[in-house]
């Protein structure tokens, strides 16, 4: 996809959980949008993921995906999968991830613990509990019960510690903060579980993590006709491309 500036990092991404963890990491790393990064909408809703041009960078088609027209050898580097983002982003900036072996390893899995399942688990408590055509009852209590399992695993660990994977902030805590926004929708009260409660509290009030959030968050609409979830859920997911 075209770059606009060439001086700018690009972010092709939308206003959800995952596009959110890209959005906070490049405030709280310094970057300010408009300065120094351009957040260009890919309107999931619409179809957007599926041009080419979106898909020469991100080919499994899901935002969000990153060009840095200045990575490690000085030359454009294009990424996809947040995770990857927020890896790339604190090597790039020494930021949000311990130098130590130890310490990355021990961010690391919890970055793992969100890839492979908050993120996944809370999103199909979200497609069950509220977009599915059909209420199923036996998967609404299946996923339900996984993410009060996961929010659990986090409320006991948060006992113990002030961030997830320790005594300092780190990409683990940006990529989990993002889905325990949408609590409402999993069908729990963070009430429930004080200790992510309370770390939820004070992430939520840091300022870049405030204007992060409110990245692109103005275009996206609620999601009501057939086309839109069509493009979300349906057989256009599935093309061959």
């Amino acid at each position: 996809m075209p770059n606009k500036t060439k001086e700018m990092i690009d972010i092709y991404s939308w206003a959800t959980p995952n596009g959110h963890k890209v959005h906070i990491m490049m405030e709280e790393c310094g970057y300010r949008l408009g300065r120094d990064w351009l957040a260009h909408p890919v309107d999931i809703s619409a179809g957007d993921q599926f041009t080419k041009e979106f898909l020469s960078i991100s080919p499994n088609n899901k935002i969000p995906a990153m060009v840095d027209p200045h990575g490690p050898d000085g030359k454009p580097m294009a990424l996809f999968e947040s995770g990857a983002i927020l890896l790339y982003l604190a090597s790039k900036t020494g930021r949000f991830l311990p130098k130590t072996t130890r310490g990355k390893f021990e961010v690391m899995q919890w970055l793992m613990f969100q890839m492979g399942g908050v993120g996944p688990m809370l999103g199909q408590t979200h497609h069950f509990r509220i977009y599915a055509p059909e209420k199923v009852p036996y998967a609404i209590d299946r996923y339900t019960n996984e993410t009060r399992r996961l929010y659990g695993v986090m409320d006991k660990e948060l006992s113990k510690k002030r961030f997830i994977a320790g005594k300092d902030y780190s990409i683990a805590d940006i990529a989990i903060f993002p889905w325990t926004r949408s609590w409402k929708n999993q069908g729990i009260t963070l009430e429930e579980f004080p200790n992510v409660n309370s770390w939820h509290e004070e992430i939520a009030a840091r300022p870049a993590v405030k204007r992060g959030v409110e990245v692109l968050t103005a275009l996206r609409k609620p999601l009501t006709d057939d086309k839109a979830k069509e493009n979300l859920f349906g057989k256009a997911q599935y093309q061959k491309r």
